[in-house]
């Protein structure tokens, strides 16, 4: 379990700063908190050594006005706030993190009405995010409540999650699954 943690930690503080740092946590067999059961996370630190994320596996039956793709449930804080997972080429003038070279996430409103109206826009919709204070979530890892993979764009913005936590489950304990045979996925 002290490996998962330091594996985690080591990751979040070298990409602090200007690194991209997006980080998947998947959600162990057995993880009690219905806000996090069989849940994949997307997170990053943020300047405050807090860690922010949304769940990538949580589709809801709302959609955004006239957008085909359905609003995820981002997580339990904040519920009422839109969040926005996009790529860009160029960095965005409003606050985003850099999750992934030319992936970020944002709550900046202007952002995300932006986003809203362009057309051909790779991007998906959260409501809510999860959130971590300093260090709550390295003791989290310590207790072996999660696996830490290296966020992918495959995984950020996979079409159907329906299956997806099993997935990366099966991948974070050395297993072969049919879906996930790339090697874009490192389990650290």
């Amino acid at each position: 379990m002290k490996r998962g943690w330091l594996v985690l930690g080591a990751l979040l503080v070298s990409s602090a700063g200007a690194q991209p740092s997006g980080i998947l946590l998947v959600a162990k067999p057995g993880l009690a908190d219905p806000n996090f059961h069989e849940t994949v996370i997307v997170v990053t630190r943020a300047p405050d050594a807090s860690t922010v994320g949304v769940i990538l596996n949580r589709p809801t039956q709302k959609r955004l006005d006239k957008l085909p793709d359905p609003l995820y449930a981002g997580g339990p804080v904040m519920r009422e706030v839109l969040v926005a997972l996009f790529t860009a080429d160029e960095p965005p003038a409003e606050a985003a993190f850099e999750l992934l070279p030319h992936i970020y996430l944002t709550m900046h409103p202007r952002l995300i009405d932006a986003l809203i109206v362009r057309p051909g826009a790779r991007v998906r919709f959260f409501s809510g995010f999860a959130g971590w204070a300093p260090r709550q979530l390295e003791a989290e890892m310590a207790e072996g409540a999660w696996y830490a993979l290296r966020a992918t764009e495959t995984v950020l913005f996979r079409k159907d999650t329906a299956g997806l936590w099993r997935e990366l489950v099966e991948q974070a304990k050395g297993g072969r699954t049919a879906a996930l045979k790339h090697r874009d996925i490192l389990v650290p």
